[in-house]
């Protein structure tokens, strides 16, 4: 409404709207009375010095007293000349009075002002209490807790935010896994030069999850691609996002996406991906309701929601990836998986020029030569080897690390480390010896076998008092019949050397019945490697959930004959196994009961060592 529209052209005077309220005329009154009270006692009674209230008392004067711990009140028989009928003195030590009362000075009390102790009295734990609860709940928030300032940032994002100057680490500084690399790098490419990747139609992927074997690599993959890429970093991992708050995991979601368009374009990493992402609905309490599940929900939404030519890249690395939900993985999602295995061969060497550029080297040491002691090693396996023979060389003083703290570095992560304290009787290192050397003759007989690297008799690890090391000499990615059978042959080979040697059995060989056992179950229900039970594979994929009793599924996709001949079919290949051992061995009993001397007087025996014994028992 226009103020000239109206009659004269005036706006309205808005007139004050006042509210009664019974309350301010309570406060008012009692104000009022307080300090009437305040002006008729002023009125009232007369401060006077307390020789002056001595001398009314000597003088009769005083009709009443009263007495405070500070001051004494009178009341007087007759009123003063000024009309007041009270007087008031502050109280004087009686002996201090009586004296000074002596020379007829006059004479008064002072009362001390306590107000500022009294208020530091009360105001001080006061402000002592308050300064520590607010260090308190500053310290929770930043800590994401549940003080005021981790109440309001709970629903936060947590991911750290890394700037591309601050991401140090680029391809050149990861090795071993070039096909990795290969696919991380056309995502880089989009990142940096969008329009060229996009004048034919294309877009980027809108997610890429890295899978593979713990070590291998995915995170220093992670940082890399965004070192390469010059772009803002987001690193949070899976279990992040979960709180015991329901509904906190979907907010940190929100604000992360929230966070990474504002920063695009950028790359958002989240390790761990299945602590946040494993599949609905499995379990007995889980439940639409579920925190996870809510959480999963919102990443899901939040994939489908923004648009992938924003330049948001999202990044996810897991070990797991059977346990993941199948919407994470379906197109639009996550749109490529890249594999990152272990290295072969020539990726270990690779790894290993990467980690001994960080040590002093002797002239003997050769990473080809480490690679090839070092099958099924993942990247980060390598990296602990390198710092476990740094630390060997530098036990013993040496200038520069060698090839012999490699090789021991080796069999410390192999074996264990060694126990030379531990004493064993004479009859336990003869038993022993003969176990260990049993291995090693059978492994050098048999063809298609794993070469012996080292034989020793020196306890090691948790339970084992000796071990025969084998190191494959290339990667392996098939394995034919007959070279299981072998491998079979050489498990048993301890244990026939113990029947043969000595006469009897001891429970050195535990460990190597249950890879023998585990092993020949393989070949049976698995490769079907048996003519009883057929080219069948009885054994079901493992399943990684529980189902509602919160155990394993136990059901047998076959029936019991078929079980029994499974058994039988297990049994005739460790029978044959162990017979195949007994039968070399008892061939070459003198080469064995030689070896094992010679084991009990070294202790340990190389592969050089073992060269004159091999030689001959291959010609037997």
């Amino acid at each position: 409404m226009d103020g000239k529209n109206l009659p004269g052209g005036k706006p309205p005077v808005l007139k004050p709207h006042w509210q009664f309220n019974l309350w301010y005329v309570v406060f008012a009154l009692i104000a009022l009375a307080w300090t009437r009270d305040l002006w008729v006692s002023s009125r009232q009674v007369q401060p006077v010095a307390y020789s002056e209230f001595v001398q009314h008392l000597k003088e009769g004067r005083v009709e009443s007293v009263t007495v405070s711990s500070k001051l004494l009140e009178g009341k007087l028989k007759a009123p003063l000349p000024d009309g007041r009928t009270r007087i008031v003195a502050t109280r004087v030590d009686p002996a201090v009075a009586a004296q000074l009362d002596q020379y007829g000075v006059r004479f008064a009390g002072a009362v001390e002002n306590t107000f500022l102790s009294e208020m530091l009295s009360w105001l001080l734990p006061a402000l002592v209490l308050f300064g520590l609860w607010g260090w308190l709940a500053r310290r929770m928030a930043s800590q994401g807790g549940f003080g005021m300032g981790g109440l309001l940032s709970v629903g936060k994002s947590r991911a750290r935010v890394h700037q591309e100057s601050d991401v140090q680490v680029r391809f050149a500084d990861v090795a071993g896994v070039d096909e990795a690399k290969d696919e991380l790098r056309e995502s880089v490419d989009f990142l940096k030069n969008p329009k060229a990747y996009g004048r034919l139609g294309a877009r980027m992927p809108k997610g890429v999850l890295l899978v593979g074997p713990p070590g291998t690599g995915k995170t220093l993959l992670a940082r890399a691609m965004a070192g390469e890429a010059g772009v803002p970093f987001f690193s949070i991992t899976g279990s992040e996002f979960v709180e015991m708050f329901v509904g906190v995991g979907a907010a940190r979601v929100r604000d992360m996406f929230v966070q990474a368009r504002a920063a695009a374009p950028c790359i958002v990493f989240i390790d761990e991906l299945d602590a946040l992402g494993r599949a609905r609905g499995i379990g007995p309490y889980t439940g639409g309701h579920d925190e996870k599940e809510q959480t999963l929900n919102q990443l899901l939404a939040e994939m489908d929601g923004f648009d992938p030519s924003a330049g948001v890249l999202i990044l996810a690395a897991t070990n797991r990836p059977e346990v993941l939900d199948p919407a994470l993985l379906r197109a639009g999602r996550f749109d490529r998986q890249v594999l990152v295995d272990r290295p072969d061969r020539q990726g270990r060497v690779e790894i290993l020029r990467v980690h001994l550029r960080k040590v002093s080297l002797h002239t003997d040491v050769d990473a080809d030569k480490v690679a090839a002691l070092t099958p099924g090693f993942a990247g980060a396996d390598l990296a602990n080897l390198v710092n476990e023979a740094a630390l060997l060389a530098t036990r013993r003083g040496a200038e520069s690390v060698a090839m012999q703290d490699f090789t021991a570095a080796v069999e410390r992560i192999v074996a264990g480390l060694e126990k030379r304290h531990r004493v064993m009787s004479e009859q336990e290192r003869r038993t022993v010896a003969v176990h260990e050397m049993g291995h090693a003759l059978v492994a050098i007989v048999l063809p298609g076998t794993d070469p012996v690297h080292k034989i020793s008799i020196i306890p090691r690890g948790i339970g084992a008092l000796g071990y025969t090391l084998q190191r494959p000499t290339e990667d392996r990615y098939l394995v034919r019949r007959s070279e299981l059978e072998n491998r079979l042959a050489v498990l048993f080979g301890g244990r026939a050397a113990e029947a043969l040697v000595l006469g009897e059995l001891s429970t050195g060989a535990a460990d190597d019945l249950a890879k023998a056992s585990e092993l020949a179950l393989d070949m049976v229900t698995r490769f079907g490697m048996a003519a009883e039970v057929g080219q069948v594979a009885y054994e079901r994929p493992r399943n990684p959930f529980l189902d509602s009793a919160g155990q394993l599924h136990a059901e047998r996709p076959h029936s019991e004959a078929t079980a029994r001949a499974i058994d039988e079919a297990v049994r005739r290949l460790v029978d044959e196994a162990f017979a195949r051992a007994s039968d070399i061995l008892a061939q070459r009993r003198a080469l064995l009961e030689e070896g094992a001397q010679q084991l009990l007087g070294k202790e340990t025996l190389t592969e050089e060592e073992l060269k004159p014994l091999a030689e001959r028992a291959r010609a037997l």
